[in-house]
């Protein structure tokens, strides 16, 4: 399959100049957020959302970068953790990061995995890099592949809307994500959903959790 044209730019150049300035492990990121958003870290957000579930379960991230989002989750005692992500840099720095977790290469919209393979799989500022064009096969992916759960944080506006990233065009949206995966699938359920405010704007980001019927 041949690739779109976001995933062409975050295979390569953009993808390998967001590697270096993202957080490498959970501790950046809580300061990052705490930066960004006041009073919440990444690890609060992570208790709130998923402290109930067994540190068992199956867990898939999407366009993991270099692991920090699955630190934080294996500091918190999930044991059975993957990512998966399109640019091969960031999957070579995780290598440094992360100890017993593995991140592969591929697509969000070609998973290569089964149906209802993991208990949860989840995003953090992926969904946001994916034209409304190929939103829809990303969905479903993340959906099939999906036992139970589906977990997400990402720019939350009420209609989809494209900022520039960095001066170019058609590599950045926000969106009603939440509602998008509900549209999509009449079994999907929400279980919670948290918008958080940023200091510096009047922009909100969205952290929500999905249940699946199957």
């Amino acid at each position: 399959m041949s690739k779109t044209f976001q995933e062409d730019n975050w295979s390569q150049e953009h993808g390998n100049e967001y590697n270096k300035r993202n957080p490498h492990n959970i501790e950046e990121m809580d300061a990052l957020y705490t930066k960004e958003y006041g009073n919440v870290t990444r690890t609060d957000l992570n208790k709130d959302f998923l402290d109930s579930l067994p540190r068992d379960i199956k867990i898939l991230e999407v366009g993991a970068n270099v692991g920090s989002q699955l630190d934080g989750l294996q500091k918190m005692g999930f044991q059975n953790l993957l990512g998966i992500d399109i640019n091969r840099d960031a999957i070579e720095t995780s290598k440094a990061n992360l100890k017993g977790i593995d991140i592969i290469l591929g697509s969000a919209l070609d998973l290569p995995f089964r149906d209802n393979y993991f208990d949860l799989v989840f995003t953090s500022g992926v969904l946001i890099h994916i034209s409304p064009d190929n939103m829809k096969q990303a969905i479903s992916e993340i959906t099939r592949c999906s036992k139970k759960y589906i977990w997400g944080f990402e720019y939350f506006a009420v209609h989809y809307t494209e900022i520039a990233y960095r001066g170019k065009s058609n590599l950045l949206w926000k969106a009603n994500f939440a509602k998008i995966y509900l549209d999509s699938n009449k079994e999907l359920k929400l279980i919670k959903e948290k918008k958080i405010k940023y200091q510096s704007s009047d922009n909100y980001d969205s952290m929500f959790l999905l249940e699946k019927n199957v």
